[in-house]
């Protein structure tokens, strides 16, 4: 479907990235001859034109501009993106060589390193309350410190691991390690240090860890398995993957071999990094060395094939869990869930869940959630309502994520009956009565399906309950009202939503930006303006700039302007919505600059592809209007190249996609309509739905027919 509204789905729209873009031009110059091609050329009785001797000194300029002209050229077609994270490792593990002649050495300990035992203490019930003395005082250095002097007991070397074991906040711990170490009754131990920086673990205190390790190493105290674990797990915690493989190496240089939970440890972390090559190296020696991963180094495995979408990955987790006779436990299967969903392998994600039910491992609401995502996203409506009814019949957990993702689902589907069912549900249960969410929803149903009725009566409701609306509920009512043409109650929504927090965003402005393209000129286009002045005055004054004789570098520069300051996704749908409101003010051309200036910032990469066989016009992320527009500058080309004779491929065909919504208008009868009134030779295909073709003979006849 291709519409100037902004719905909660409008602004994922797919791109084909990996054709190849076809360029045109968008004025009335001729364009440059193609390179030669295997293409054949347009039957007539005229020979081609003999090129022209070329300037040679002039090439020489073009074809050598200075760097200053190069970097004008790309600042003038680039827009700015908003920061990204990302997550990047600063050192790459060295390179190991290996006998191949000799068996290679184990990289891990097999054995987990034993917990210190600790021998009866008779004074343990005063120092447990006095734990908790020091727990619940003033999380202050001072206060600790007087609480401190009250201690029942000289401080013994099983007296302070007692004590500093059980302070739960990280900062007493190490306010009493710190005490500790000026008491100078007996020797800091290893143990003493691991026992501090779990503590700090716990508040992801690496900075802190890190310094009592180099610590040790000054003060000559043995960093053991316990404490390289605690560090490279605290670092990955942290989001400090670089700091993790940096310990993991120290200690492989120490000769201590890792046990299987810092092993397990440095796997996740190279696969967060999506490291795939070293997290399998690492695995591979590891089974060569005699280690039987557990469930969760698998759950890591399973995590790191699904994010890249990879399945052989994910098939060859499941073959080596078979092989080890390693059973899943529920974790692994939300993982392996997870990953099926993101390999795009609905049916195996099925017949995962259903092996998992029949091993006895009951689902929890994220187990259902991650299946219901699954199947919403492969539209498979009945599927997921059956799972529904199973959820209901076995009592399985249901929460507030769990109902939402079905309504959400039901909202993509258009399955109105369904999500109404649920919406019920939800209020007569006792623990997951409907949120903000839950009414957004169903206002995108309602919205989606024109119901103006009964998408007002649920915005009262939201008044009544106490209801918080959001920017999405509020953009899809507007949709809906604007569609219905009912302006005056728009402007109390919007209002009412203002007022009551809703901050409007990019797909608010798009949506009323959208109202704007079809609304009819008088008091109700103004109403729609005013809350547009209201949401994102730069683009109004954009609008009223369409119709001045403002020149296009102008144009251009404010454009780019606005896009910068607009989020990505909603960059296209903005320039969708201008080109429409140009068309419907007859102001044709500045509707083509419009479409010139969006191609040229990269609005549409996919708009144009080509094969040696076919030349695509892909307008299926367009509105109508622009690609009415679209189509007209294509036809025009093509006009173009036959009146000089350049070679056209076999096939020329125009695509504006099917529709797959239940509510979705699609795109296809307004273009067909338009094809016929340029009374182009294009056809629409039986066996392709919305997708529109013509022969190079067609379009030779039909532009020599024009020149006659």
């Amino acid at each position: 479907m291709a519409s100037t509204f902004f719905t909660a789905n409008s602004l994922d729209l797919k791109h084909h990235h990996n054709q190849i873009p076809f360029t045109f031009t968008f004025t009335f110059n001729s364009p440059k001859r193609t390179k030669k091609s295997p293409f054949f050329y347009c039957n007539s009785s005229k020979s081609p034109p003999k090129p022209s001797i070329p300037d040679l000194s002039e090439d020489t300029k073009k074809q050598n501009p200075s760097l200053a002209d190069q970097l004008k050229t790309l600042s003038t077609t680039t827009l700015s993106d908003p920061p990204q994270k990302t997550t990047q490792l600063l050192t790459k593990p060295k390179s190991i060589w290996v006998n191949p002649t000799k068996p290679r050495p184990s990289v891990l300990n097999l054995q987990r390193q034993k917990k210190t035992s600790y021998s009866y203490n008779p004074q343990i019930r005063d120092l447990k309350l006095f734990s908790k003395k020091l727990n619940d005082c003033e999380n202050s250095e001072e206060a600790f410190l007087k609480v401190l002097e009250d201690i029942p007991h000289p401080p013994t070397r099983e007296n302070a691991l007692l004590v500093l074991n059980s302070l739960k906040p990280w900062e007493k711990a190490i306010f009493f390690f710190n005490w500790l170490k000026t008491q100078e009754s007996f020797p800091m131990e290893t143990i003493f240090y691991n026992v501090t920086m779990k503590s700090l673990r716990f508040g992801r205190q690496f900075q802190l860890i890190e310094d009592l390790a180099n610590e040790m190493i000054s003060n000559g105290v043995a960093l053991d398995n316990i404490t390289y674990s605690t560090i490279i797990t605290c670092a990955k915690r942290s989001n400090l993957f670089d700091k993790a493989v940096e310990w993991f190496e120290r200690m492989y240089k120490t000769g201590l071999m890792p046990d299987e939970v810092t092993y397990s440890a440095v796997l996740d972390v190279y696969a967060k990094l999506g490291k795939v090559e070293e997290v399998m190296s690492l695995y591979e020696r590891g089974r060569a060395s005699g280690w039987t991963p557990d469930a969760i180094a698998f759950a890591v495995l399973a995590k790191m094939f699904g994010e890249a979408g990879d399945y052989d990955g994910i098939r060859y987790v499941l073959q080596e869990m078979k092989s080890l006779d390693v059973k899943p436990n529920l974790v692994v299967f939300n993982t392996l869930l997870e990953a099926m969903g993101k390999a795009g392998k609905p049916g195996l994600a099925r017949s995962l869940f259903e092996e998992m039910v029949a091993a006895g491992v009951s689902p929890d609401a994220k187990t259902l959630t991650s299946l219901v995502k699954i199947y919403g996203k492969a539209r498979w409506a009945r599927d997921a309502l059956d799972l529904w009814q199973r959820m209901k019949s076995n009592g399985w957990p249901m929460d507030f994520i769990l109902y939402n993702t079905l309504l959400s689902m039901c909202a993509d589907l258009g399955l109105q009956e369904e999500a109404e069912n649920l919406f019920d549900d939800m209020k007569q249960s006792v623990n997951c009565k409907p949120d903000s969410w839950s009414y957004t929803a169903m206002l995108n149903i309602y919205g989606s399906g024109g119901n103006v009725e009964k998408a007002m009566n649920l915005f009262e409701e939201m008044s009544r309950e106490n209801v918080a609306i959001n920017v999405m509920g509020c953009t899809c009512l507007i949709q809906c009202l604007g569609r219905a043409k009912k302006i005056d109650e728009l402007v109390t929504v919007f209002d009412t939503s203002v007022a009551r927090g809703v901050r409007p965003d990019d797909r608010l402005s798009g949506c009323l930006l959208s109202v704007v393209s079809y609304c009819e000129s008088g008091e109700d286009l103004d109403k729609v303006i005013a809350c547009l002045q209201k949401s994102n005055p730069r683009l109004v004054s954009f609008v009223n700039s369409l119709e001045s004789e403002v020149g296009i570098e102008t144009l251009k520069n404010e454009f780019k302007t606005i896009l910068n300051e607009t989020e990505v996704e909603a960059r296209r749908p903005f320039c969708n919505c201008l080109i429409d409101i140009c068309r419907k003010r007859n102001l044709i051309g500045r509707a083509h600059e419009l479409l010139y200036m969006g191609t040229m910032y990269g609005l549409y990469p996919g708009l144009h592809t080509k094969t040696p066989e076919e030349w695509r016009l892909n307008v299926r992320s367009l509105s109508v209007g622009a690609a009415h527009t679209a189509f007209e500058e294509w036809v025009r080309t093509l006009s173009e190249m036959v009146n000089r004779y350049e070679p056209l491929p076999e096939l020329l065909s125009a695509s504006t996609g099917a529709g797959t919504h239940k509510y979705s208008q699609g795109l296809g009868n307004a273009f067909e309509s338009h094809v016929a009134k340029l009374s182009a030779p294009f056809r629409a295909s039986d066996e392709k739905p919305g997708v529109f073709f013509a022969s190079r003979e067609d379009i030779v006849s039909w532009v020599q027919s024009k020149v006659v």
